[in-house]
């Protein structure tokens, strides 16, 4: 049902032109609605276009880097057109005549989708994307330093629309200047909120008044096992841990090594360009990170080499020793701990290629680890891990709070869907009730409809009292 109100601000005005198009778009037939699904897509995966995004969404943010967000750009959106190729989303979308059930597929209304800095065009892409395919209307709430970005992919897919005669309306943004204020009206206007990003954000759409879908909070942790393939895992970690400078809530923040392959595994990750940082290294760059407790954003999305430069300017006394680091030009930061919780930040998220590495006995006092990290933070969300025993794999899933357990993959590509895994393309990752969200799936089309469902009457099927009740009271009796 949709939230009702007279249009008496810019943002009503903005959800009342939503509505209007939606009502449009709804009577459009599946091809046409494939048809504006691929050009939204199109509209960033062009090279020229895809690469201005990524660029603008540098300069502006400050986080990441281009390459790799003009591959998140392409791989996140192409992967989601994939999943989305042939999906049905208009009419009726499946039939059981056995249970005599026919779901029929009809849109939510006005989508809100509250969107990170530090995914200023995939992000916005790829709920959007999903939201034109179950025929809504969709109006992107960016964070402050993601507008302008977003303002260029929403200019590049309205110029899309031009060719395929679909109403601009359909896709919106929030003016700017963004603030908590008008997010908060949006929020309570539309009828969906989808939130990615900051933790208060997602709090807020919870607490709008509006159904919402919220993610967790990331601090993900890996386990490297004695029975590991170590050069492969390395190569694994290494890519997840510096893509787009560890923007990703996916990227590890803590690597938990079994000691049998302790002294192995640290050396195939130097040989890859990692460097294990000094204690006293370790608590400079501690300073640095979170000066009065808050994660800063001096680090957040930098290259190891700039949190280097800056550690030297912050540490006067060791300043050449931080700027040999930065000259070195490393591809990640490790620092050594065995601690957990506010007195031990390492142990929480970093959003930076700065690596906690914990060490085990063996895998349950691993597994232990990790419980214990996600006892302070990043609880539902998922674990990585490298070993050749599939049933250890098994073991995480059935006793830590975490909706996906990834196998030998390079966890920051792998969670969020991939061309070599089974996961949906997305770049909203629910938590479930361990995270405080109300869905443990990565976000797809299916949270972008309404199903309404059609039964019919088919042939009884009543089963006797001893089918529900003879094991029990054999055993039991009747007492």
């Amino acid at each position: 049902m949709e939230n009702s109100s007279a249009p008496s601000s810019p943002i009503a005005e903005l959800v009342a032109r939503a509505r209007a198009a939606q009502r449009i778009y709804e009577t459009w037939s599946q091809a046409q609605v494939d048809t504006a699904v691929v050009a939204a897509g199109w509209a960033i995966i062009e090279p020229a276009r895809n690469r201005e995004l990524a660029e603008l969404a540098v300069a502006d943010t400050g986080v990441g880097n281009v390459e790799d967000k003009v591959r998140k750009n392409h791989r996140k959106t192409f992967g989601l057109l994939r999943d989305l190729r042939g999906a049905r989303s208009v009419g009726v979308i499946s039939e059981d005549p056995a249970r005599g059930i026919v779901e029929i597929a009809r849109p939510v209304g006005v989508v809100c989708a509250v969107t990170p800095s530090t995914n200023p065009g995939a992000t916005p892409a790829n709920k959007i994307i999903n939201a034109l395919k179950g025929r809504n209307a969709v109006i992107v709430a960016p964070s402050p330093k993601g507008w302008s970005t977003a303002a260029r992919l929403i200019e590049f897919i309205h110029a899309q629309f031009d060719r395929i005669g679909a109403p601009r309306d359909l896709v919106q943004l929030l003016p700017s200047p963004v603030n908590k204020q008008s997010t908060a009206e949006l929020m309570r206007l539309c009828d969906l909120v989808v939130a990615t990003g900051s933790q208060a954000n997602v709090r807020a759409a919870y607490a709008s008044g509006t159904p919402a879908f919220g993610v967790g909070a990331g601090n993900v942790a890996g386990i490297v096992d004695e029975t590991a393939d170590v050069d492969a895992a390395a190569d694994r970690i290494l890519l997840s841990k510096t893509f787009d400078n560890a923007t990703s809530c996916s990227s590890e923040n803590s690597l938990v090594i079994v000691d049998a392959v302790r002294a192995q595994m640290l050396s195939a990750l130097k040989d890859r360009g990692a460097l294990m940082l000094a204690a006293a290294q370790k608590a400079t760059l501690q300073s640095l990170m979170w000066p009065g407790g808050k994660l800063s954003a001096a680090v957040i999305g930098q290259s190891a080499r700039v949190i280097a430069e800056r550690a030297a300017a912050l540490d006067g006394a060791n300043r050449e020793g931080w700027l040999a680091i930065a000259a070195r030009n490393p591809r990640i930061l490790m620092v050594a701990e065995d601690g957990v919780g506010h007195e031990h930040p390492f142990s929480g998220e970093k959003l930076s290629p700065v690596l906690a590495i914990y060490s085990a006995r063996d895998f349950d006092e691993a597994a232990a680890t990790v419980a214990r990290i996600y006892a302070y933070e990043g609880a539902g969300h998922s674990v990585g891990l490298h070993s050749s025993v599939p049933e250890r794999a098994l073991t995480l899933g059935l006793t830590l709070p975490v909706s996906r357990v990834i196998v030998d993959q390079a966890h920051c590509i792998a969670t969020g869907g991939s061309f070599d895994n089974g996961l949906p393309f997305s770049l909203s990752m629910g938590c479930g009730t361990w995270g405080r969200n109300n869905f443990s799936d990565n976000m797809t089309l299916r949270h972008y409809l309404n199903i309404t469902r059609v039964s019919r009457p088919i042939p009884e099927r009543v089963p006797s009292e001893d089918d529900i009740f003879g094991a029990f009271l054999a055993e039991y009796g009747a007492s």
